[in-house]
């Protein structure tokens, strides 16, 4: 789900940003009652996420008289020719709001669409794929959306959300034993303790300390073998670090728990779309 009010927000920023206080070829062009019906087409196959965000640019651009007929909806899976939406409200707004509603479109649908292939190279195993906090300041909550939507999970979403102690939070206090102690003599009763290993030698560390789940960082697949087999179901197993298409399903093979790739939102392909006026 999407925080209405955050999303809103979003909006009106983004808006404001591009268009200031003046779009200098519609307001000049275009007439103030003038009526369009416009196109949101798809030009790839990929899975489709954001249609309501993007929507709602022209919504708010335009609170009353705007209409749109959906024809597919977040998670559907497109094919390059498919119309996914239609949209009739003055040409002025239709013009102001393209590219809100489209980098929004885009993008979410490209996280989407990345997310979805992961899934299918991995499908069988009893692995699944996941995201990390990489993600582009203030667009987290729809970058971890739009995973789910491609049939990911999220990792989470902030701090505090859980405890995870990555090897600079090791080095700094003390050592797995020592740090993993003193977090959790701190700690509420529902925050989950996730620890960085880069060996088995910490790993056993780490199952010692007794952590909910341990990172399995940059590890060979052979190494991370050893540790599914060490650790015998006694914590979750994530496994993290340069993973590629090419590797994700002998990762998965391994036996682990879950898979993190941060390129889901840090560095994932803009899905195409384009939206065009049709009379």
């Amino acid at each position: 789900m999407i925080n209405s009010i955050y999303l809103d927000n979003l909006i009106k920023t983004a808006l404001l940003e591009d268009i200031n206080y003046l779009d200098a070829a519609t307001d000049y062009l275009i007439d103030n009652n003038q009526v369009n019906t416009a196109r949101f087409l798809a030009k790839d196959n990929g899975v489709l996420c954001g249609i309501d965000a993007a929507l709602r640019v022209f919504e708010i651009l335009q609170p009353q008289g705007m209409e749109a007929t959906v024809y597919k909806r977040d998670g559907d899976e497109l094919q390059q020719g498919d119309i996914i939406a239609e949209i009739t409200g003055k040409t002025q707004i239709l013009l102001k709001g393209e590219r809100t509603a489209l980098n929004l479109l885009q993008h979410m649908s490209g996280v989407a669409t990345a997310t979805n292939k992961a899934v299918k190279i991995i499908k069988g195993t009893g692995a699944s794929i996941a995201d990390t906090r990489k993600t582009l300041p203030g667009l987290r909550p729809l970058q971890k959306y739009a995973v789910t939507v491609g049939g990911g999970r999220n990792h989470r979403f902030n701090l505090s959300d859980a405890a995870m102690l990555k090897d600079n939070h090791i080095d700094a206090g003390g050592g797995i034993a020592n740090a993993v102690a003193k977090l959790k003599a701190k700690l509420g009763h529902m925050t989950k303790v996730e620890l960085e290993v880069r060996n088995l030698d910490e790993l056993g560390q780490a199952l010692e300390a007794g952590v909910d789940v341990i990172m399995l960082d940059n590890m060979s697949c052979e190494m991370m073998r050893d540790a599914v087999a060490i650790t015998n179901g006694k914590a979750l197993l994530e496994a993290s670090g340069n993973v590629t298409e090419e590797t994700l399903r002998a990762i998965a093979e391994t036996g682990v728990d879950i898979i993190s790739m941060g390129a889901l939102t840090h560095s994932v392909k803009a899905f195409d779309i384009s939206l065009k006026i049709v009379n």
